[in-house]
C-alpha cells in the first residue's frame, strides 16, 4: 500500500490522533522568542494548525501533505495571513519548490515516515531550502506507540542525520507537548 493511500485512508477515517486541533505547543514557545520569515514549508502539514500559526508571525507558509482529505480540510480553516496547502510527497518536490524556501519547520512528517526513510527525508529537506536555510525540528524522542507511527528517535541518531547538512544553532527539550 503507498504511504499517500495510508494517510488518506486514516483522514477519511478520522482516525488522526496526532491533530490536537491546535499548534504544536513547543512550535509556539519557539516562536514566542524567535522569528521565522520568508518563504517556509511545512511537511506533513494535516490540516495545517502549525503552518496558520507560522502564518500569524508573518512568514509565507506552505503546507504540504500527502493526503488530499488533510489539504482540503487546511483549506476550510480561515486564513491567518499568507499560507497556502498543497498535496504532494515530500520526496518527489515539484521543480518550483526546490531551493525555494528559507525554513522547513518539521513536527509530524519526520516521525511518521519509516525509519528507513529518514536519509531521504534529509536530502528532501536540503533540496527544498534555499543555500544558507534553516531547518527547525521538533522531534518524538519517545513517543507512546511501541511501534509508529509515530516512530521515535534519539538525540543521537538526529545528530548523525543531519549534523553533516546542518549546523546546530540551539536545541531544547520543550517544557509543554
Amino acid at each position: 500500500e503507498e504511504p499517500r493511500d495510508v494517510w488518506e485512508q486514516r483522514y477519511l477515517d478520522e482516525d488522526t490522533p496526532w491533530d490536537k486541533g491546535t499548534p504544536a505547543p513547543p512550535l509556539e514557545d519557539f516562536l514566542d522568542q524567535n522569528s521565522i520569515s520568508g518563504n517556509v514549508l511545512v511537511p506533513g502539514c494535516g490540516t495545517g494548525h502549525d503552518v496558520r500559526l507560522i502564518a500569524r508571525h508573518g512568514a509565507n507558509v506552505t503546507g504540504l501533505d500527502i493526503s488530499p482529505t488533510a489539504v482540503h480540510r487546511a483549506w476550510m480553516y480561515s486564513r491567518e495571513s499568507d499560507e497556502t496547502y498543497v498535496c504532494g510527497d515530500l520526496f518527489c518536490l515539484p521543480g518550483v519548490m526546490e531551493q525555494a524556501f528559507d525554513w522547513v519547520v518539521e513536527h509530524t512528517c519526520f516521525c511518521a515516515i519509516e525509519p528507513e526513510e529518514r536519509i531521504s527525508y534529509v536530502n528532501a529537506v536540503v533540496e527544498a531550502l534555499k543555500p544558507g536555510g534553516y531547518f527547525l525540528g521538533i522531534f518524538f524522542t519517545n513517543p507512546d506507540a511501541e511501534q509508529g507511527p509515530p516512530f521515535g528517535v534519539q538525540p543521537a541518531e538526529i545528530d548523525q542525520l543531519f549534523g553533516n547538512r546542518f549546523e546546530l544553532l540551539s536545541d531544547a527539550i520543550p517544557e509543554s507537548f
